[in-house]
């Protein structure tokens, strides 16, 4: 589409973003268990209308902006409070999930050169992390080394430890990972670390918020954060399970020395000094803002119950996944994650499953080995789990009566 000659009236070019969207999945009813995360209008309504505030606001210098510098250190507080960080720990705001994950990898591999001299480093983690370790392995040149879960889908502290040796600069733990929705031993990981002197980062990006409520609702929960000894930084997105406006994460270190082998600085450009505290430069002040905004409106009473509803809203959905014939659970979930698949992949396709809801309208994910299929489950789907539950019944009617293979589909993708 070329660029018109002469601008458009705004509410042409709004009429025709509504158009583009048509097609797209209705998260606000509850239909995409992925992606998108949902607590009401209330919520969205404040998250836009903080972000508008502060959209052209730019956090790259909050010396010119010093609003901002007071709002992330609020949120990076509140984050750190969940997760038991205490007076020493420090942190920053980041883009999401991926960037927290990036920067906590150069850390470790910034911290094994500096008091260590690695220079071929290497992080060892189990095959269940997320994507985003292996962005951060290319982009920084560390060595992933993957480990096999166990049985369990959780990581082996024992086999992990069999691929430690002196250029290793970081472990990683998942609360939960996000596959088969299942939180590590942490414990047992954050022990290696220890006796290494070395990093051990937990990626809480999908159950930082929700585990901390869980543990408080009476639900059993290992410890997976700063009280656990060698934990040394973690990841909690706040525009997942904190329902925040999108581009809001929290990467948080035990303590500022810590933290420092993240930040980057330089005087070489005639420029003068250049700072960054992580991978992007100029970045809008709407997503602080909106993360700001959203946790002063939900506050602790909110999310303990938000996190109630997203868990009854889960345990139903595994519940029922176990109920129907020809599925079967990846594990039952610790937070509101949960995967499934086919007890005979043979006589039944989950990915022509994932098709079949796709075209009435639902989107899930799309995962493996083994092939199976995924749900995120936030307290926006309490009210439409019933009817979910009758199409994914359909669906798998559907394929059981010969509707074809499916397709795999991607997380993300690069187009």
């Amino acid at each position: 589409m070329p660029l018109p000659a002469a601008g458009r009236p705004a509410v042409d070019v709004a009429a025709d973003l509504d158009a583009r969207r048509v097609g797209d999945v209705d998260w606000r009813h509850g239909r995409a268990f992925s992606l998108a995360y949902y607590a009401g209008e209330d919520i969205l309504g404040v998250a836009t209308d903080a972000y508008a505030r502060f959209l052209m606001e730019n956090a790259l210098n909050t010396g010119a902006f010093p609003s901002l510098r007071a709002l992330q250190a609020d949120v990076v507080d509140i984050v750190s409070g969940w997760l038991h960080g205490g007076e020493a720990a420090a942190g920053f705001m980041t883009s999401g999930g991926t960037e927290s994950i990036l920067l906590a990898v150069l850390a470790a591999r910034e911290r094994g050169r500096a008091e260590r001299g690695v220079s071929e480093p290497n992080m060892v983690l189990p095959a269940s992390a997320h994507a985003a370790f292996e962005k951060a392995a290319h982009y920084f040149g560390v060595e992933s080394r993957r480990i096999p879960v166990g049985d369990d889908w959780r990581a082996d502290p024992s086999t992990m430890a069999a691929a430690v040796d002196d250029a290793t600069v970081l472990l990683v733990a998942s609360a939960p990972q996000y596959p088969q929705g299942v939180v590590d031993p942490v414990a047992a990981i954050a022990a290696l670390a220890v006796e290494r002197a070395i990093n051990c980062h937990v990626d809480a990006c999908m159950g930082g918020v929700t585990l901390p409520y869980l543990e408080r609702l009476g639900h059993p929960v290992e410890p997976f954060d700063f009280r656990v000894d060698g934990v040394t930084s973690m990841s909690v997105d706040l525009h997942k399970y904190a329902y925040t406006a999108k581009g809001a994460s929290v990467v948080l270190y035990g303590d500022k020395q810590l933290r420092r082998y993240q930040t980057f600085i330089t005087e070489n450009w005639l420029g003068g000094v250049y700072g960054s505290s992580g991978i992007q430069g100029t970045k809008s002040g709407g997503a602080v803002a909106a993360a700001w905004a959203v946790l002063q409106y939900v506050g602790d009473d909110g999310y303990f119950a938000l996190t109630a509803a997203a868990r009854r809203a889960a345990e139903a959905v595994a519940t029922a996944i176990a109920g129907i014939d020809g599925l079967v659970l990846r594990a039952w979930p610790d937070t509101t994650l949960i995967a499934f698949g086919a007890d005979d992949p043979a006589a039944l396709d989950v990915f022509a499953v994932a098709d079949a809801l796709w075209a009435r309208g639902w989107y899930v994910d799309r995962q493996g080995p083994p092939p199976s299929l995924h749900c995120t489950v936030t307290a926006g789907h309490e009210a439409s789990i019933d009817t979910f539950v009758a199409v994914l019944q359909d669906a798998v009617d559907d394929v059981q009566r010969g509707a074809g293979r499916g397709t795999a589909g991607a997380y993300g993708t690069v187009e």
